[in-house]
C-alpha cells in the first residue's frame, strides 16, 4: 500500500530491554533506545559522537510519562551530563540522521518543534524549564527538517513512546464520536486511540466529586486543574488522552464509573457494543 513503511531495527544482545537501534529504509532518520544504565555500551557507536537530539523518558508523582526534549553536537556526551543533571529519567530516545548531515542550526529548530509537538498533544508532561529557542533556518532546510520530523515521529512511535502525535492524527479516527451528559455539570465528548481513550477539548467535567470518588482519579483531576489541562470553568482546554474509557469516565462524571457503558454515541450505542464489533 502507498503508506506502508519499512523499518529496519537492530536488538542488540538479542534483549528488546536493551539497546536498539531503527530506521526507515528511506529515510536518513536514526533512532536508538538507550537506558540509563547502556550509556557505555552505547558509547562504543561510532554515531555515538553525532549531532542530534534526544528525549529523556520518565514518570512523575501522578504515574504520567514525562519527557525532557534536548539537543546536543556530542550526543553522547550531553547524555552523560544529563545523568547527574536530571535523575528522573529512565531511557533515552537518541535521534542523530546517519549520514551526520545535522548541523546546529538544525537540532535547534527540531528541539523547538518536538517541544512544541510534545505541549500541544499533552500525552508526556514536559519537564523543560523554558522554551528551547528556535533557530532560523533556509527555505530547503525547513521542508528537508519537517519530513526528518516527520520520520522521527514514526520511530519514536515504534519505540513505544506516543507523545508527539495529536488527536486528530490518530489511525483510530475514522471511529464514532463518544458522547457524555451527566449530572453537576458533566458534558463532553471523546474518542478511540491507539493508545487508550481522548477526551475532547471542550468537554465539562462536573464541579464536584461524591465522597467515594477513587483515589487516583482523585489525584488526576488534581493534576489536570493544576497544570492548566482543565481550566477554572472545569472545562478541557485541549485534547487530553486517559489510559481507558474508565478513567476517562471518572474525570468527566465526578464520580465511579465504567466508562464502556457510560461514553455513549450520539444513536445511544455504549462504547461496549462498538468494541466488540470492531
Amino acid at each position: 500500500m502507498e503508506d506502508d513503511k519499512i523499518i529496519q531495527m537492530k536488538i542488540f544482545s538479542g534483549d528488546p530491554n536493551k539497546l536498539i537501534m531503527c530506521e526507515l529504509t528511506t529515510s536518513n532518520v536514526r533512532a536508538y533506545r538507550v537506558s540509563r544504565n547502556e550509556l557505555q555500551e552505547f558509547g562504543k557507536r561510532e554515531d555515538a559522537h553525532n549531532t542530534g537530539i534526544y528525549f529523556l523518558f520518565g514518570k512523575d508523582d501522578y504515574n504520567n510519562t514525562t519527557v525532557y526534549i534536548g539537543e546536543g553536537e556530542d550526543i553522547l556526551v550531553r547524555l552523560k551530563q544529563q545523568l547527574f543533571l536530571k535523575d528522573y529519567w529512565n531511557v533515552a530516545i537518541v535521534i542523530i540522521s546517519n549520514n551526520n548531515f545535522l548541523n546546529k542550526a538544525h537540532i535547534k529548530y527540531l528541539e523547538n518543534e518536538f517541544y512544541s509537538l510534545a505541549i500541544e498533544s499533552a500525552r508526556a508532561v514536559v519537564t523543560n524549564k523554558n522554551t528551547p529557542t528556535r533557530s532560523s533556518v533556509s527555505e530547503y532546510d525547513a521542508a528537508t527538517l519537517n519530513r526528518f520530523i516527520n520520520d522521527t515521529k514514526l520511530l519514536v512511535n515504534t519505540l513505544g513512546y506516543k507523545v508527539f502525535d495529536l488527536v486528530d492524527e490518530d489511525t483510530e479516527s475514522k471511529l464514532p464520536l463518544f458522547y457524555i451528559k451527566a449530572a453537576r455539570g458533566a458534558n463532553g465528548a471523546g474518542k478511540i486511540v491507539t493508545d487508550g481513550f481522548a477526551v475532547l477539548k471542550g468537554t465539562s467535567i462536573a464541579t464536584s466529586v461524591t465522597k467515594s470518588y477513587p483515589s487516583g482519579s482523585s489525584k488526576r483531576r488534581q493534576y489536570l486543574i493544576e497544570s492548566g489541562i482543565i481550566n477554572s470553568d472545569y472545562v478541557f482546554v485541549k485534547d487530553y488522552v486517559f489510559n481507558s474509557p474508565s478513567s476517562a469516565a471518572q474525570i468527566v462524571m465526578g464520580r465511579s464509573a465504567n466508562g464502556l457503558t457510560e461514553w455513549k454515541t450520539e444513536t445511544g450505542q455504549v462504547l461496549k457494543t462498538i468494541i466488540e464489533i470492531l
